[in-house]
């Protein structure tokens, strides 16, 4: 089993919180490349294989331009934090017609102390919130099974950060998951300590977190007409 990353690599992200400049980040670019950039990307490409096991239709992309990892760049045109850099680093492992229309992905973050494994849909415009909403009203038995699945439940919390106080308009308060509907984002996620993301098991752990949210993807994914 391979390590991907290290102490090293918390260091660099816990240093770059505390200078967010782009004169630290320059002096300390070689450390970002060998223990964040470098090991993320390997970790993408070991991903692929166990991905495609999960659904033909996602990808862990490692390409430098355009696939799985995010920028550590902040896009700070409209935001009151003019801070350039992020500091964390994530990665996005997306349906392959995530350009075409809107599509869960399956997620992973390294940050000291924050570091976490999710999969749904985050911060989705209107129309899909609709669109999963009324799939959800028409389809609450496979709902139940899926999103309530007591093993899903026991190893992953369901995002709660944004949610309606009352019934969304056009959809029925005594609906048996009503609470469910008020959701903004449709999210499991549980977190990951610092030694596990150090670790030798790491791979093996997402591995195994991408098949237990394979389901609740694969249920999203029938809510706005993709292929699973």
């Amino acid at each position: 089993m391979t390590s991907y990353f290290s102490d090293a690599s918390f260091r660099f992200l816990r240093g770059l919180a505390r200078h967010n400049e782009k004169a630290w980040f320059e002096a300390h670019r070689a450390d970002y490349e060998v223990h964040v950039r470098q090991p993320f990307l390997r970790l993408i490409t070991d991903l692929q294989p166990a991905l495609a096991t999960v659904s033909p239709h996602f990808r862990a992309d490692p390409r430098t331009v355009g696939g799985s990892l995010f920028r550590i760049y902040r896009d700070a045109r409209f935001s009151n934090d003019k801070s350039p850099y992020k500091s964390w680093q994530g990665a996005r492992l997306f349906h392959e017609r995530r350009r075409e229309v809107p599509a869960p992905s399956f997620y992973i973050h390294l940050q000291p102390g924050e570091s976490f494994v999710g999969a749904g849909l985050w911060h989705p415009e209107p129309d899909t919130q609709r669109k999963v909403r009324q799939f959800i009203l028409d389809n609450p038995s496979t709902w139940k099974r899926v999103a309530h699945d007591p093993k899903l439940r026991r190893g992953f919390d369901l995002d709660d950060s944004e949610v309606l106080a009352r019934a969304p308009r056009g959809f029925p308060a005594d609906f048996e998951f009503i609470d469910d509907l008020k959701h903004r984002n449709w999210v499991f996620w549980r977190p990951l300590d610092d030694a596990l993301m150090t670790g030798p098991r790491l791979r093996r752990t997402i591995e195994a977190d991408l098949a237990a949210l394979g389901p609740f993807v694969d249920y999203l994914c029938a809510a706005l007409d993709l292929e699973f």
